[in-house]
């Protein structure tokens, strides 16, 4: 099973194939809302300033855009393969309250259905805990029983839906 790792730029090639097969596909958990196209991520210098970005936006201190917050980037790699991503935001504005909680992420299509975003997600809830977060919120569309299934897993209750997305809560 993969392990959450920091993002880091030895892992640059196998970051490409795995976001190739998104196929531009957003890709929850990602950090990728302020970074260039993904094709522009083939030249090393611009992979390079994504995972400084990733590993840089988990510090308080860091400069953001308004309505940002704090959040850790983890990568799910199994085997030295990235398969898929995963973000903890380190608190909720208004609209992560309705819509995006504190945990993002996603797989890869051609490793899902292997357990890898169910032990993200378990793997993850130690960390949420450590950056004192006592109740976290998950989300997921209405219609995504897979995530359905991955949260309700790992504790998730749930408390409600609102726009298309199914709220749920884990305590930690």
């Amino acid at each position: 099973m993969g392990t959450l790792e920091v993002p880091h730029v030895r892992h640059h090639a196998s970051w490409l194939v795995a976001a190739a097969e998104f196929g531009g596909a957003r890709m929850d958990g990602s950090g990728l809302e302020d970074a260039p196209d993904v094709g522009a991520l083939t030249d090393p210098a611009a992979f390079q300033a994504l995972v400084d970005r990733l590993v840089a936006e988990a510090d308080d201190e860091t400069p953001r855009a308004p309505g940002r917050v704090p959040a850790t980037a983890l990568w799910i790699v199994d085997r030295g393969q990235v398969v898929g991503s995963l973000q903890i935001r380190h608190r909720l504005t208004p609209f992560l309250l309705e819509q995006g909680g504190h945990i993002g992420y996603s797989v890869r299509p051609s490793a899902r259905r292997r357990g890898h975003a169910s032990a993200a997600l378990r793997d993850a809830l130690p960390i949420a805990r450590s950056l004192g977060i006592e109740r976290v919120l998950v989300t997921c569309d209405e219609d995504n029983a897979g995530s359905r299934a991955v949260i309700e897993r790992n504790g998730g209750v749930v408390e409600d839906s609102r726009a298309g997305k199914r709220r749920y809560w884990i305590d930690v």
